[in-house]
C-alpha cells in the first residue's frame, strides 16, 4: 500500500533546478531511507515531501492529494518531520519540548487538554525519555536530544515521520540508539519513516526500502538487496565496493576499497602534497 507519491516533481532553488521529473512511492508502514553523496539533493526532496520547501512543478501526494494545497495543520496531523540539528530555547524542559507536538490540534492560544496530556506522556515514555522529561533539553546527551525531538514528533500523531539525517554528529552508541528506536516506533505503531541516511550501512540495517539519489535523480530503488550493488556505488558514490553480509541480519553491506579513478587524486596533486609535507 502506498499512501505518499511524488508526481513530476521539480524542485529548483531560485533558478537553478536541483531535482527533475521525480516520481517516487514511499511504502506505507515501512522504514525507507534516501541515500546519496553529500549535494545530491536528498535532503532537499525530504524537505519537499514533507512540505518545507514548495516544489517548482509537480506535485507530492498524500492520499490522493496534493500536500501543498492544504493547510499548514491539516498537513502537521498526517506528518511530522525531524531537521537536522534541531535546537530548542535554553531552559526548555524535555515535556515542554514534547507539548510542542500537539500544536496541530489546539485552537488560537488554548491549553493543553486532558488528551494532549496524555498523548505527550505516552510520547515521553515510548521514546524511554521519563527519568528526563523535567530536565531542560540543553543538559542531555546528543542521543537523549535527538529522542527528546522524536517524541516531539510523536507527540504530533501523525503516521509518517520523516527525519533528515538523525544521526549526524552522534558517536556510534547513540546512533544506534536513536536506529533503533526509530525500528521500535515502526515495528510496534507501524510508522511510516522515511530518513536521509549518511551511512549506507545503517540503511542497509534498519530500511525497509532504499532510493539511491545522485545529482537529484534516482538511481537506484528497492530493498537493500537490490540497492546495494557495486554498479550503484559507482553511479551514486564514485567508489568501488564489496558486498559483505551481515552474519546476523543476512543484509548487504558496503566495504569501499578505492575511489573512482577520475576522483582519486592525481599524481600531481598527490606530489605536491608529499612536497609540502616534507
Amino acid at each position: 500500500m502506498v499512501r505518499l507519491i511524488t508526481a513530476q516533481l521539480n524542485i529548483a532553488y531560485d533558478d537553478r533546478l536541483i531535482v527533475q521529473n521525480l516520481n517516487i512511492a514511499i511504502p506505507n508502514g515501512k522504514i525507507t531511507a534516501l541515500v546519496g553523496s553529500n549535494g545530491s539533493g536528498k535532503s532537499t526532496i525530504l524537505k519537499t515531501m514533507a512540505r518545507i520547501m514548495s516544489p517548482a512543478a509537480g506535485q507530492v501526494m498524500l492520499d490522493g492529494k496534493s500536500i501543498h494545497k492544504q493547510s499548514t495543520k491539516e498537513v502537521a496531523k498526517q506528518l511530522a518531520i525531524l531537521p537536522q540539528n534541531p535546537t530548542a530555547p535554553d531552559g526548555l524542559t524535555v515535556s515542554e519540548l514534547v507539548s510542542y507536538g500537539r500544536f496541530p490540534y489546539q485552537k488560537g492560544f488554548g491549553s493543553l487538554t486532558k488528551e494532549d496530556r496524555s498523548v505527550v506522556q505516552w510520547a515521553i515514555e515510548a521514546t524511554g525519555m521519563s527519568e528526563f522529561a523535567d530536565r531542560p533539553v540543553d543538559q542531555l546527551s546528543g542521543g537523549q536530544r535527538q529522542r527528546a525531538w522524536i517524541a516531539m514528533a510523536l507527540a504530533q500523531e501523525t503516521d509518517i515521520l520523516f527525519l533528515d539525517e538523525p544521526t549526524t554528529f552522534l558517536d556510534m552508541a547513540h546512533q544506534l540508539e536513536v536506529l533503533q528506536l526509530l525500528q521500535k516506533l515502526n515495528d510496534e505503531n507501524k510508522r511510516t519513516v522515511v530518513m536521509v541516511v549518511h551511512d549506507l550501512n545503517h540503511a542497509s540495517r534498519y530500511a525497509h526500502h532504499m532510493i539511491a539519489i545522485n545529482k537529484g535523480t534516482v538511481m537506484g530503488e528497492g530493498t537493500p538487496q537490490e540497492v546495494m550493488t557495486p554498479q550503484i556505488f559507482r553511479d551514486v558514490f564514485n567508489i568501488e565496493a564489496d558486498i559483505v553480509y551481515d552474519p546476523r541480519t543476512g543484509v548487504p553491506l558496503c566495504l569501499p576499497h578505492a575511489l573512482i579513478e577520475s576522483h582519486a587524486p592525481t599524481e600531481s596533486v598527490v606530489q605536491k602534497r608529499e612536497a609540502a609535507v616534507v
